[in-house]
C-alpha cells in the first residue's frame, strides 16, 4: 500500500486518508508517495475506449490503497462524472485542429474549467470519510480564478464542510468572480483579498504553519498543494495518451500553468511508467517557470495581469515537489532552498541539475499580443474558439512543435468564461453555457479583506463550526 511523506521531512509516513484531508503537511512540505506504484503497458492497452469514471477509479486505487474501498471508488467516480454533472459523455474529449495536434477540452465539468475534474472526486471523498468519522472540516484555499469555484462546487452544501476561499480582488475576470460569489450556501465564504494570487496563498500557507489553528478547526486544502488533486488530474493524461496510441507510441503535451501542479501530474504519470512524448509548459507574461527552464534561476518578480488571469502567479507551489525528486530526495537540501527562497525570493539549481529539468520539460511564453493572435488564428482556421489559458498553451505548441507523432495542447476553461478576450480576438461573443447564464444574475456573497493574515485567521474563527 501506498504511503506518503513530506518534500521536506520524510518523518513518519502516513496513509493517503491522512494526506487527503490533511492536504499540506505540518512542516510545511507538500506530500509526495514513498514509493511511486507503477502502470503496466498491458494494463494501458485494456483502458482504451474504456468510461473516463474507470481511468480515474484505476488512478485514486493505485494510491488510495484501502483507505477508501474499490466499490467506495467506483461510487465515487461514477457519481462525479455521470451525465448532468458532466456536459460530454467522454468527459475529456479530444478535437483534431491540424495534423496530429488535438485540443483535450478540460472545461464539461460544472464550472466550466479542468479543475473540475480533481475535486468533484475531491469533494465526495472528503464527504465519505468525514461522514465515517463524524468529524467537521475547515476547506481552506486561494484561487487566480478557476479553483475557487470549482471547490466550491464541490463542497457546497456539505453538511461535514466550510469552505473559505481567497481570491485577489479585481484580478480574476468577471465569470470566474461571479462563479463563486454567485454561491449563497451557508458553508461557503468568500474573501477577496487586496492584493495578489501570490498574497491569497501565502495566507493559505500561514494558516496551515498555525498548528493551534489548524489543529482546532481541522484545517484542509484544496489547492493542488493536496495529493489527491494531482492524481485526480494525472487520469486525463492517461486517458488521452491511450485514446492516440498509448503504449505503442508516446503522445507530447502542451500544459498552460502558473502553479505547476497541472504539467506536474503529467510527469507523474510519466514517473508510474506512461510513455510520455514531450511535456511543454506554456507561461503568459508572469514567466517565471519559462525563466527557471531557460536559465536554472527560480526568482519572482512582480506579478503583471494579463488575458489569461488563472496563470497571473510568480509563487508555483507544486515544483517544490518536483525539485524534491530532482534532487534525489534530499530532503533537508528541499528544506534549505524553499526556505531561502522564501525568504530571498530567488534560488538558483547547479548546471547539472538544470540539464536534467530541461530534459523534462520544455517552455515557452506568451504575451498578450500573441495570446489574441492566436485565438483569432485558431478561429479562422478550424472554427473552433478557445480561451486566452488554451491560446497561450496552443502558441508554444506551434512554436516549439519538433519531431513527429499525437501532440496535445490542454484546453483548460470555457470560452464563455473570458467573453471580453474572446470577442477582442474574434468578433464573436462565445455561445454562453445555461449553467454559466445563470451564475451572472445571482446576487453575490463575498468579504473584502486586507493583505492580512491575523484578520484572515480572525474572519475563519469567527465562522468555521469545526
Amino acid at each position: 500500500m501506498v504511503q506518503y511523506i513530506s518534500t521536506r521531512g520524510p518523518g513518519d509516513p502516513q496513509s493517503f486518508q491522512h494526506v487527503l484531508m490533511s492536504g499540506m503537511a505540518p512542516d510545511g512540505g507538500l506530500y509526495i508517495p514513498e514509493t511511486w506504484p507503477q502502470v503496466d503497458p498491458s494494463m494501458l492497452v485494456t483502458l482504451a475506449g474504456r468510461p473516463y469514471a474507470e481511468i480515474v477509479w484505476q488512478m485514486l486505487h493505485a494510491f488510495a490503497g484501502d483507505d477508501l474501498t474499490p466499490a467506495e471508488l467506483q461510487a465515487v467516480t461514477r457519481d462525479a462524472y455521470a451525465l448532468g454533472n458532466f456536459d460530454h459523455a467522454a468527459a475529456a474529449p479530444l478535437v483534431q485542429i491540424g495534423p496530429d495536434l488535438w485540443l483535450l477540452e478540460l472545461f464539461h465539468g460544472p464550472t466550466l474549467s479542468f479543475k473540475d475534474y480533481a475535486l468533484q472526486v475531491v469533494g465526495r471523498m472528503f464527504d465519505r470519510m468525514l461522514q465515517r468519522s463524524g468529524q467537521r472540516m475547515t476547506v481552506v484555499g486561494a484561487t487566480s480564478g478557476d479553483t475557487g469555484s470549482a471547490a466550491i462546487e464541490a463542497c457546497r452544501g456539505s453538511r461535514h464542510i466550510d469552505i473559505f476561499i481567497l481570491h485577489p480582488k479585481g484580478r480574476t475576470s468577471e465569470v470566474q468572480r461571479r462563479q463563486m460569489t454567485g454561491v449563497g450556501a451557508p458553508n461557503v465564504f468568500n474573501i477577496a483579498l487586496d492584493g495578489t494570487f501570490d498574497d491569497c496563498q501565502a495566507i493559505v500557507k500561514a494558516l496551515f504553519a498555525d498548528q493551534a489553528l489548524r489543529e482546532k478547526y481541522n484545517l484542509s486544502a484544496v489547492n493542488s498543494i493536496n495529493w489527491a488533486r494531482i492524481v485526480g488530474q494525472m487520469a486525463y493524461y492517461i486517458a488521452a495518451s491511450v485514446a492516440l496510441g498509448a503504449p505503442d507510441r508516446p503522445v507530447s503535451f502542451t500544459v498552460p500553468t502558473g502553479n505547476f501542479g497541472n504539467v506536474y501530474a503529467a510527469w507523474a504519470a510519466r514517473r508510474m511508467g506512461l510513455p510520455l512524448g514531450q511535456l511543454t509548459i506554456a507561461s503568459n507574461r508572469n514567466d517565471i517557470l519559462t525563466r527557471f527552464f531557460d536559465n536554472g534561476v527560480m526568482k519572482v518578480e512582480k506579478v503583471t495581469p494579463s488575458l489569461s488571469p488563472s496563470m497571473d502567479i510568480q509563487v508555483s507551489s507544486n515544483f517544490e515537489r518536483y525539485l524534491c525528486e530532482l534532487l534525489g530526495r534530499d530532503h533537508a537540501a528541499v528544506r534549505r532552498l524553499m526556505e531561502n527562497f522564501a525568504a530571498r525570493g530567488s534560488f538558483t539549481l547547479p548546471p547539472d541539475l538544470h540539464s536534467m529539468a530541461q530534459r523534462d520539460f520544455r517552455s515557452h511564453r506568451c504575451s498578450d499580443e500573441e495570446t489574441l493572435e492566436t485565438m483569432r488564428a485558431c478561429h479562422a482556421e478550424t472554427g473552433v474558439l478557445i480561451d486566452p489559458h488554451t491560446a497561450v498553451g496552443l502558441h508554444a505548441a506551434k512554436a516549439l512543435k519538433t519531431g513527429s507523432g499525437p501532440s496535445v495542447v490542454l484546453a483548460c476553461a470555457h470560452p464563455a468564461k473570458f467573453p471580453d478576450a474572446v470577442k477582442k480576438a474574434t468578433g464573436l461573443a462565445p455561445p454562453v453555457p445555461p449553467r454559466l447564464a445563470a451564475v451572472m444574475t445571482k446576487a453575490e456573497h463575498m468579504i473584502v479583506l486586507p493583505n492580512d493574515v491575523e484578520r484572515v485567521k480572525s474572519f475563519v474563527r469567527a465562522n468555521a463550526k469545526a
